[in-house]
């Protein structure tokens, strides 16, 4: 018989339990809120709050509503969000991310005279278009090595991170750009609550045969973990939900860990252990 374990360390962040409960607050207490964009890059947890009365509305939508609630989620918003629900009487419920309102001040503070911001994450996330945001849109955002030439090394660079990106990733883009740089600084803003992650995860990879890693196909934080894993233990499978399960997986296999992203929620790491139980 299989032995499934759950890692202890997987599951929500602290910022995004904080989102979950404000919204959950207010939808048993309302019965409906409007929330921009997904609550959390996790269909399976969005469904089921979406089952609860939360809507999800665009940046689009956001400009045409009036008089309504509306919940920032934990990866936080650019100035100009808080200046259309102020236009048009739009109540906040504003649950973003202590981690990332930090890292928003400090960029807003470093974004000055002729420096250059430059921002690891990833183009597009609304956390990385909350911290442009903070610089008029004048940021420069870097994926990795490839895009350093976007960056004019004349003039001061000031480094910083998406918070859930990767550790050694951001150390080797840092290395490269100081040595080309003679005016730059770079500002670890890693949440170490991500960041620990991975060293736990290692271990948690390595102690089981094979590796089911739950996790949202748009959760950036959830393609780094699972690389982390996959690196450590070649049978490691990334999954959104039961249905992707292949049984092959286990054959002549007796030990199987069950782990995931800080967007995936615990009771679907649950459910998962238990569908692999039923197959064994």
């Amino acid at each position: 018989m299989l032995q499934v374990e759950i890692d202890k360390n997987s599951g929500f962040c602290f910022g995004v339990v904080y989102a979950i409960e404000m919204a959950e607050e207010h939808l048993d207490e309302f019965g409906s809120l409007y929330c921009l964009g997904d609550i959390v890059h996790n269909d399976e947890e969005v469904t089921r709050l979406k089952d609860k009365g939360l809507q999800i509305i665009s940046h689009q939508e956001l400009k045409e509503l009036k008089d309504a609630t509306v919940l920032i989620r934990a990866h936080g918003e650019p100035p100009e969000t808080y200046q259309i629900a102020l236009q048009n009487n739009i109540q906040l419920v504003d649950a973003s991310c202590p981690v990332v309102l930090k890292l928003q001040h400090r960029v807003r503070e470093g974004y000055e005279g002729d420096t250059q911001i430059v921002i690891y994450g990833k183009e597009g996330h609304a956390e990385v278009n909350g911290l442009v945001g903070q610089t008029n849109g004048q940021a420069i955002v870097i994926m990795g090595i490839n895009d350093l030439d976007k960056i004019d090394y004349s003039k001061p660079i000031r480094l910083y991170s998406q918070t859930t990106k990767s550790m050694d990733s951001f150390y080797k883009i840092k290395a490269k750009i100081e040595s080309r740089s003679a005016d730059f600084k770079a500002n670890d803003t890693i949440c170490r609550q991500v960041s620990n992650r991975e060293p736990q995860l290692k271990i948690f990879a390595a102690e089981h045969q094979v590796i089911i890693f739950v996790s949202g196909k748009k959760s950036s934080n959830g393609k780094v973990l699972y690389e982390v894993c996959k690196n450590v233990n070649l049978n490691s499978y990334f999954i959104s939900n039961v249905d992707e399960i292949d049984k092959q997986w286990f054959n002549d296999k007796k030990q199987v860990g069950v782990c995931g992203a800080t967007s995936t929620p615990m009771w679907l790491m649950q459910e998962v252990k238990k569908y692999i139980e039923t197959i064994a």
